[in-house]
């Protein structure tokens, strides 16, 4: 249960175009966060080829038990609609700050534009602005946070929905028969009305990157998630036996990483579970 907002903060977008001085509130000071620089070390993180999964596979099996999370090709998504997902975030972010606002995040809440939540007094913040919007269960949507602008936002939140549902269905049930589990096993586990959410994220520029992360080191407390990153800007970083790595960009490829609801069904052990965080290469 999410605690108690003490106040909701101004997108870091609005901060940049206003001006302001680098805020205290977004420097990262704690030495558990490791080194805010480029010179982490490239990972040599799974690829698994999604159209080739059959039977109990090792090679997955192998991946999420070893990193907790794997590169994921020939998905099924097309690569146009990835292009077109990625160019619709951009142009919502590129709209005015007052049209943006439209779908502002609430105070409480965790759907719209914005930031995230302020729950504590001197909370260190991320240098970023994200749009979190529910997708499932239909009747938890909360509509008024999908952006009309651009036009064809709502229709390709809709048709992700539909995307990732299947390939989200795909995975859990290779993951069971990796496992020499019944195929269905996580998939009965997790419900017909499991959550699925989408959250897009937009990294302005930053005036002192060396000081700031655009996303905090963090687990996931889903069951997977589908990252897709940035072709063009390298920044995330995930750790492994307490080393923290550089995530290859592969265009078009989601970055899975398995949550912790899954490390409960001993997916992953606790030693392999994958951290998470977000630095600044070239502003």
């Amino acid at each position: 249960m999410a605690g108690v907002e003490l106040e909701n903060g101004k997108p870091v977008q609005e901060l940049v175009e206003n001006g302001i001085e680098f805020p205290n509130n977004y420097i990262w000071e704690s030495p558990n966060f490791g080194t805010i620089d480029a010179s982490v070390p490239l990972g040599d993180i799974p690829v698994i080829d999604v159209s080739r999964l059959k039977g109990s596979d090792h090679q997955l099996q192998s991946a999420v038990s070893s990193w907790g999370c794997f590169q994921a090709i020939n998905h099924g998504i097309e690569n146009s609609f990835l292009e077109e997902v990625c160019e619709v975030a951009k142009q919502f972010f590129q709209l005015p700050m007052m049209e943006k606002k439209k779908y502002a995040r609430q105070k409480g809440e965790f759907d719209g534009y914005g930031n995230d939540m302020i729950l504590f007094q001197n909370q260190t913040l991320d240098w970023n602005d994200r749009l979190y919007v529910s997708l499932i269960p239909q009747d938890e949507k909360k509509r008024q946070y999908w952006p009309q602008n651009p036009q064809s936002f709502r229709r390709i939140l809709n048709e992700l929905t539909t995307r990732i549902q299947q390939t989200e269905k795909l995975l859990l049930k290779s993951m069971a028969r990796s496992l020499r589990l019944e195929e269905d096993c996580f998939l009965k586990k997790f419900g017909e009305r499991r959550i699925i959410d989408a959250r897009f994220n937009y990294y302005p520029p930053c005036p002192r990157p060396d000081l700031a992360l655009g996303l905090k080191p963090h687990a996931d407390s889903s069951t997977i998630t589908f990252l897709l990153q940035d072709k063009e800007v390298e920044g995330l970083q995930v750790m492994k036996d307490d080393q923290w790595f550089r995530v290859p960009i592969i265009p078009y490829a989601f970055l899975v990483l398995v949550g912790d609801q899954m490390e409960v069904h001993r997916i992953v052990s606790s030693k392999s579970l994958t951290f998470e965080k977000k630095w600044f290469n070239k502003i």
